[in-house]
């Protein structure tokens, strides 16, 4: 996987490149010496799409005939060396050796400490939207006293319903919409965040006959080399530890691990049909909603946009944002052991297939974008392709399709859904309409 110009730059000293950010390059240890020549590569190619150079020497492919071969594991034949073909071998042998596999060593596991959690509904605005909808402002509490932490959770419900509701629950980068309005001054929103609106057409979902739930992810626990290790990830460490241990669990466990936590207050609102909710997440935030309908079957569907490497998108399929690139610049949302895989990817016990075909045989809708080669979807559609086997044993529909469908034309007709749009890493009001169309079938609304 090392690039043979990489290899010629090599000093002595045994340096092997370095990875570079989009908007800068990080500062050379001291006592080495970055070469000249690595300092004049460029941090984009033609197109825009970013280029990283890891550690390891591999920089980022876009060049389909460069993707190479590779071979991933069959997600219906055990580790003892034994077919599945049945759905009991599935959900009682292969799916949790999976799970573990996960666990110990991507994500990682659950701590025994989690912290308690408690809900309180602090909030009610009856007329919200101009009399479309009650607000809902929940508050979930984790632990208790000064070092407790808080989830914001907004719920947006038809006003007209008289019977329990459907609900999309959607993670969100930023502060959810009317958390301001319920809040009150002492909760004041986050600063905007640049670029796309993140959430739904909420009227549209009202409409529809769904509930609406959001809330941010970094309430949670944190997302930042500095920060990562504060909230649950912080409350479930033990006296006198200051480390995760090696399979515990990164943030994106953490993540996921809470948005259960959302589902468990979901279950305790009359309004809310918990048997029917679906889980939205874009980029990392699409990989948090895999991993946990993954660990929680209670998840009705999940719905990945973007969510790119260690998503939805094979990691043994060379092409855009790498493994090694996740354990260099973001490594605290893995379990530590996760780290051994730089350069390693097709030692990789799982792959991207695997993780959706944990969610069988409820249905999961992936999207990726034209403009957003690095999270590879291509590589997003071709691990759907490759979960098929495990729905169609299941008595589920698969794609239905095995080539990469033109740009705009979204597969929703089975229980793996597709949308390959035209655009950049967002989630584009297209997604959002075939999604819709994807989740009718599953969550059924009654208007």
């Amino acid at each position: 996987m090392r690039s043979p110009l990489l290899k010629k730059i090599v000093t002595v000293g045994g340096l092997l490149g370095w990875a570079v950010l989009r908007s800068a390059e990080p500062a050379a240890p001291a006592g080495t010496v970055v070469p000249p020549a690595l300092k004049a590569w460029p941090k984009q190619d033609a197109q825009g799409n970013p280029i990283r150079y890891a550690v390891t020497g591999h920089v980022s492919n876009y060049d389909e005939a460069k993707v190479g071969g590779y071979v991933l594991p069959d997600p219906l034949l055990r580790l003892n060396g034994q077919r599945v073909r049945d759905a009991a071998t599935w959900f009682d042998e292969r799916r949790p050796e999976i799970l573990r596999l996960y666990e110990q060593e991507i994500f990682g596991r659950v701590p025994a400490l989690v912290p308690a959690v408690t809900f309180a509904v602090v909030a009610t605005d009856e007329r919200a939207l101009a009399g479309k909808a009650v607000r809902k402002h929940i508050v979930v509490t984790f632990g208790a006293g000064a070092g407790r932490t808080q989830v914001n959770v907004v719920m947006y419900l038809p006003a007209k319903s008289r019977q329990p509701v459907p609900v999309l629950l959607q993670l969100l980068f930023g502060a959810p919409p009317g958390l301001a309005t319920t809040a009150g001054a002492e909760s004041p929103p986050a600063p905007a965040r640049k670029g796309p609106v993140e959430h739904g057409p909420i009227e549209e979902l009202l409409a529809r006959g769904y509930g609406y739930a959001l809330f941010k992810y970094t309430e949670i626990a944190g997302d930042t080399a500095a920060g990562h290790l504060s909230g649950v990830r912080r409350l479930a460490l033990a006296p006198g530890q200051e480390q995760p241990a090696d399979d515990d669990w990164g943030a994106i466990a953490a993540w996921a691990w809470g948005t259960s936590r959302v589902l468990d207050y979901l279950e305790t609102d009359r309004a809310v049909d918990a048997k029917r909710v679906g889980l939205i997440g874009h980029s990392r935030l699409g990989k948090t909603a895999l991993w946990a309908s993954a660990r929680d079957p209670r998840f009705a569907l999940a719905f990945a946009s973007c969510s790119g490497e260690m998503g939805a998108a094979l990691s043994r399929r060379d092409f855009g944002e790498s493994v090694d690139d996740m354990v260099a610049n973001l490594g605290w949302q893995f379990a530590g052991r996760f780290k051994k895989y730089s350069g390693h990817w097709h030692d990789l016990p799982v792959d991207a297939h695997m993780l959706i075909a944990l969610s069988a045989p409820r249905p999961v809708f992936v999207t990726g974008g034209s403009q957003d080669l690095w999270a590879d979807p291509h590589g997003e559609f071709l691990a759907q392709v490759a979960a098929g086997p495990v729905y169609r044993l299941l008595g589920g529909k698969d794609l239905g399709v095995t080539r990469l469908p033109p740009l705009d034309s979204p597969l929703v007709k089975g229980d793996l859904g597709f949308h390959y749009h035209t655009g950049a890493h967002t989630l584009t009001p297209a997604d959002w309409q075939a999604f819709l169309e994807f989740a009718e079938r599953t969550l059924r609304p009654s208007l």
